[in-house]
């Protein structure tokens, strides 16, 4: 595929092989960008955020709308590429595209919502027969980050909400998983959005990163990816609006009065898909004393019946991580609790990308599986005192993206939702669950702003203040 740039689909003689997971098949190639495109896609994109700015909410709205109902039109053949480019198995893959169409969908109606407030300004001393009110306006130039493991959902939801907001956009997708967000960008130009208003560029994200978040022609960013490189992009950004969703090592707390079954039924659900490449997969399961082993009973026999293979094939639970280097890690840090003290009690083994689904017992906090963030196909059980030694536990990490609790007294989860510091909390379930349009972001080192189209176009425009002096 070629990149979108200027206004135009261009090539260029060198280019990146995008590779599948599962096999290490080429599926296609992508044109490596260079400085001199950063600076191209800048000078296109500030030229055409006036005219984005003058298109009508109606005329957002439509554009949205109708890439909405192309991206449903063509989503066996979206949610193919997907499983191809990133190895999710097909259902995923097909759940991922079906979530696309509602991020978009919300953001044409959010389009259509964006309006400011009346200041009562008669509320201040000296501020008679003055009248005051907000304007919401594009913020201009939006720089959106996506990473590899949703590569088309978390592309909407960057770029919906910026053309709902009226911005002009430059998509940097991650260099291992360009192609859905390719092709999401065709779909946006067949819908009527003007062709300035966004450029794609495809290439390697520490080469072009520090040039595109630096430029002051970027008024906003928007990232999804890792803590560090997070940092790093902060760092470079200057004075401009910044939104980060970064990583996470999501806690599970079980107290003895859960359904035990619902609990392994969620584990299972929360902790393996998309082979834990999710930065809300729970990766730390609390459990209280009394339920400890009966848990561990549960579970295990669920974890092990995991199929794993090809993610194409529609029998296959589980497909590949994105890279066996990343399968690598996973693996050592397993090791490294093993030798720790810790019990694998289901999977362990690997074979190239593939990493069976794993639980691990008797895990120590200090342990790197518990303590860091994994983001990979294997689930730490520890074992909890009582609610306030479940929530210190939670609690003790430089992440706060999601955290869960099983329990049926209203008591323990209104206290787990008062005392633990993440930014979505989930009650009876596990914390892998998001609503496309509810707001997500998350505390401490998992970053801030929040995502959710109605949220995302909030911190996509700027509000100025006008004072009517009246006689």
């Amino acid at each position: 595929m070629k990149m979108f740039l200027a206004e135009t689909w261009q090539d260029r003689s060198e280019r990146i092989e995008v590779l599948n997971p599962y096999d290490g098949q080429i599926v296609d190639s992508v044109p490596k960008a260079s400085l001199s495109d950063v600076e191209a896609a800048l000078d296109s994109a500030s030229r055409a955020a006036r005219p984005m700015r003058k298109l009508s909410g109606y005329d957002r709205f439509r554009i949205l709308r109708r890439a909405a109902e192309l991206v449903e039109k063509q989503s066996e053949e979206l949610a193919r590429t997907i499983t191809l480019e990133e190895g999710k198995i097909l259902a995923e893959a097909r759940f991922e595209v079906s979530r696309a169409v509602e991020t978009l969908m919300v953001s044409a109606e959010e389009a259509k919502r964006i309006s400011g407030e009346m200041v009562p300004l008669d509320g201040a001393p000296g501020a008679g027969n003055r009248l005051g009110f907000t304007l919401r306006v594009p913020c201009g130039v939006v720089l959106a980050i996506s990473p590899f493991n949703f590569p088309l959902n978390l592309v909407a939801h960057k770029v919906g909400p910026a053309i709902a907001a009226g911005n002009s956009v430059i998509l940097k997708p991650a260099t291992d998983t360009p192609l859905s967000a390719l092709k999401l960008t065709a779909i946006l130009l067949e819908s009527g959005l003007p062709a300035a208003g966004i450029q794609c560029l495809t290439g390697s994200g520490g080469e072009l990163g520090k040039a595109l978040c630096s430029d002051s022609r970027v008024r906003k960013i928007t990232f999804t990816g890792s803590r560090d490189v997070g940092e790093q992009i902060c760092r470079a950004a200057g004075l401009k609006k910044v939104t980060m969703e970064l990583g996470s090592n999501a806690p599970l707390i079980i107290m003895p009065d859960a359904d035990l079954e619902k609990v392994s039924q969620a584990v299972v659900s929360t902790g393996y898909s998309n082979a834990g490449q999710v930065c809300i997969s729970v990766q730390r399961v609390l459990a209280l004393r009394p339920v400890y082993a009966e848990l561990l009973e549960a579970l295990t026999p669920k974890v092990r019946a995991i199929r794993t293979g090809n993610p194409l094939d529609e029998a296959v639970g589980m497909g590949p991580m994105l890279r066996e280097s990343d399968a690598i890690r996973v693996e050592s840090w397993i090791r490294q609790a093993q030798a720790a003290g810790a019990k694998v009690v289901a999977g362990g083994q690997r074979e190239g990308a593939l990493h069976a689904p794993t639980l691990v017992a008797d895990v120590r906090p200090e342990m790197r599986i518990s303590c860091d963030e994994l983001f990979g196909p294997a689930v730490a059980v520890s074992p909890a005192n009582s609610i306030e030694d479940a929530i210190a536990l939670a609690n003790d990490t430089n992440y706060g993206l999601s955290a869960g609790i099983f329990t049926q007294s209203i008591d323990w989860a209104m206290k787990f939702a008062k005392e633990v510091d993440s930014g979505n909390l989930h009650i009876n379930w596990g914390p892998q669950w998001r609503a496309d349009l509810m707001p997500y972001g998350g505390l401490k080192e998992s970053g801030f702003g929040k995502e959710g189209p109605k949220y995302a176009v909030q911190e996509m425009t700027d509000v100025k203040m006008v004072v009517l002096h009246l006689n």
